[in-house]
């Protein structure tokens, strides 16, 4: 007998798949990337490292089957990618910055799995880039298909070679957000590749649903607010102020989580270090230190039956402005790191070889 559908909004707690990529654990504040802890994995790993695992992991046919060779790969792509700019035409002079990926990534070709996970991941850096020089009126920078992931993309972003201590930051921060779990992005790609669709269409609806303000577009705001708040001592009013006008506490809560976010404290980490690393504090990582500490207190006696801490947003703000990024450029950069995870569970999703199809409940509309 057929069993009962089960009616829950939104798919909340519901199950549909299997994975080896990664385990997010929101009671406990744990996640868990291709087999490792996040809080052990950023502070050793690089983006290559991470993406080769990942993409092992889904059992990619035809992947590059280590580090080395998924540099060296993704150096390729970059130059590949950067090859195609001037065919894109105005599809990287879209306002925003995942317009502008979604229409570059849907131009590119489509081949097989891995040829397309390798190409998608490749070009996600060179478009962002090319996309945040043109807005101002700056030409494009070719890649170096010799260096790593993270130090190209910042060379092409700024112009200038970037700093080891940077560029670690930057390696740090993509490994962090490679990927998490069933997320609306990555349940979107998923969904595509179900229907035997390729690649780069499935990575082409996921910048879709990664452009919604409800899945991840708050880093930049952070930093709007910390500006706002101007130093720690305002702080305490101003969140007060913000939450009596009914308006929301930028980088505080998460869907899953119910502490808080471990890519948090991996990020603000990876700031601190940075900091220590180039011998100089541009005061950033102790206002929003200072700012996560009054908005917890205040939103733990407004709201005592929820937990709001920090989410990676948070701190995302703060890593990305002190690597040197624009803040309109930090929902692309997020692009940049979650190809990876996207790809794998493309091709993850492929091997299930399963059409994911659930059922809706018809309410007739009021007459």
């Amino acid at each position: 007998m057929k069993p009962e559908p089960i009616f829950a909004p939104g798919l909340e707690n519901v199950i549909a798949t299997e994975t080896a990529l990664s385990d997010v654990d929101g009671e406990r504040g744990h996640l868990v990337i291709a087999g490792h802890d996040v809080e052990e994995l950023a502070p050793r790993a690089g983006f290559e490292e991470v993406t080769a695992m990942l993409w092992r992991a889904a059992g990619l046919p035809g992947a590059p089957p280590d580090m080395a060779a998924t540099r060296a790969a993704l150096g390729a792509a970059r130059a590949q990618a950067f090859a195609r700019l001037p065919r894109l035409g105005d599809a990287l002079a879209a306002a925003d910055g995942m317009d502008a990926l979604r229409a570059g990534i849907a131009q590119l070709p489509s081949s097989d799995p891995a040829a397309d996970a390798i190409a998608a991941t490749g070009a996600m850096a060179v478009f962002a880039a090319a996309w945040t020089r043109g807005k101002v009126g700056l030409a494009p920078i070719a890649p170096d298909p010799n260096a790593g992931h993270a130090a190209d993309y910042l060379r092409m972003v700024t112009g200038e070679p970037a700093s080891a201590a940077r560029a670690r930051a930057l390696d740090q921060y993509l490994v962090t957000v490679s990927d998490h779990g069933m997320n609306a992005s990555t349940f979107t790609a998923r969904v595509i590749a179900s229907t035997a669709s390729d690649t780069i269409s499935a990575v082409t609806g996921a910048i879709g649903a990664l452009k919604g303000p409800l899945h991840g577009g708050a880093p930049g705001p952070v930093l709007d607010m910390l500006d706002a708040i101007g130093t720690p001592a305002n702080a305490a009013a101003w969140l007060e102020s913000e939450l009596a006008a009914g308006r929301r506490i930028m980088g505080m809560g998460h869907r899953i989580y119910r502490v808080r976010d471990p890519r948090a404290a991996v990020l603000e980490r990876a700031v601190g270090d940075l900091e220590r690393a180039l011998g100089a504090s541009t005061g950033r990582l102790a206002m929003a230190r200072a700012v996560e500490d009054a908005a917890t207190g205040i939103l733990r006696v407004r709201y005592p039956d929820r937990t709001l801490a920090a989410n990676v947003e948070f701190y995302t703000a703060v890593i990305l402005d002190a690597v040197g990024l624009p803040r309109t450029l930090f929902a692309p950069t997020f692009a940049v790191s979650r190809v990876a995870g996207w790809t794998a569970h493309v091709a993850e999703q492929r091997r299930a070889g399963r059409l994911i199809r659930p059922q809706s409940r018809y309410v007739p509309a009021p007459a």
